[in-house]
């Protein structure tokens, strides 16, 4: 349900383990594109797509028969999306959440969102995770993943739909710690392209992803994650794609934003689209303040992007914070 990028690699995907795969999209020029001419010309251009996969605009058709149901739709217009489609659902389909955020004006990540929009229950709801730029998996080039569920058997009938000789899925029973992994991440990744467009370099990178997972992993930790979590795929594999990539919006946002462009111009620099980090930031900066967890990256990439401070204040901002151990515990004697 949801024909963006990343929604339409995840259906080639599931098309390539050798599954029947339906992609619904919302505009219909765009589901005539991918049914008939197999390409997605507005968020895939170029990518020959199988031509089993079907395509179309009609949710009901669809949703028809689903065994298992993705959600690729944005994060902040999930909500919006289930009341639309949610009770076209089949009452015993698995639902997988694609989506990466966590809601604006509620601080609640995808699932709660899919429980309380349809009264899904966790052993059906799961969550699709990882270091997975779309182009890159479209393409074939091996990558890994993770599919989180609190019924370990959901998890695995999904693994063995999606498993390919280049799409390698592992299960994780931590479906909070996944989802704040995949929320949070898109921030961190704004930071280091900030600083990469001031001109900052590899250590600076290295310092704002290993500080970036450790507020990240505080903010788990909070909510009952564990964390080990942050140490894998859905945590530090994430962040490290996601930060380095070319291919990441959110990176790319962040360089121009570093290179002194407003939000518009950065937005003009990724072909129109605000990255998600920009509307994570506040997101995950007041979730993290109702839960009393310091997170000074995510603070300061939220008021470069909403409180007008300037990208030099946040560097100066982070780099003069009181000193203290790396960890809890680090600092005492031994």
């Amino acid at each position: 349900m949801g024909a963006g990028s990343w929604g339409t690699t995840i259906a080639k995907v599931f098309v390539d383990a050798g599954n029947d795969v339906t992609v619904w999209a919302r505009r219909d020029e765009l589901a005539r594109a991918i049914d008939e001419g197999h390409e997605n010309p507005d968020y895939l251009p170029g990518t020959a797509l199988p031509e089993s996969l079907r395509a179309t605009s009609d949710e009901k058709e669809a949703l028809a028969g689903a065994e298992i149901v993705v959600l690729a739709v944005p994060a902040q217009t999930l909500r919006g999306n289930l009341r639309r489609f949610g009770g076209l659902i089949p009452g015993d389909a698995l639902v997988v959440q694609v989506a990466k955020g966590v809601e604006l004006d509620t601080g609640r990540l995808m699932t709660q969102v899919l429980e309380e929009e349809t009264g899904i229950e966790n052993s059906r709801s799961l969550v699709l995770t990882g270091p997975n730029l779309a182009r890159e998996v479209a393409a074939g080039q091996p990558a890994a993943s993770v599919i989180a569920c609190a019924e370990p058997e959901s998890a695995k009938r999904v693994q063995s739909a999606l498993a390919t000789d280049y799409f390698r899925p592992y299960t994780n029973t931590d479906v909070v710690g996944c989802e704040i992994a995949g929320a949070c991440k898109n921030v961190i990744a704004l930071a280091c392209g900030i600083a990469a467009g001031t001109g900052l370099g590899i250590n600076s990178a290295a310092a704002t992803m290993t500080r970036g997972n450790a507020e990240i992993t505080r903010l788990g930790e909070a909510l009952g994650a564990n964390p080990r979590t942050f140490l894998g795929l859905a945590g530090m594999g994430d962040l490290v794609a996601t930060c380095t990539s070319p291919l990441s919006r959110n990176r790319s946002f962040g360089e121009a934003l570093g290179r002194g462009e407003g939000l518009e111009a950065a937005r003009a620099a990724t072909n129109g689209q605000v990255a998600e980090g920009v509307v994570s930031s506040s997101a995950v900066r007041s979730l993290a303040e109702s839960l009393g967890v310091d997170m000074p990256i995510t603070q300061a990439v939220y008021r470069v992007c909403h409180a007008g401070d300037g990208v030099e204040g946040m560097i100066a901002q982070l780099m003069g914070r009181r000193y203290k151990p790396e960890y809890p515990g680090a600092g005492a004697a031994r």
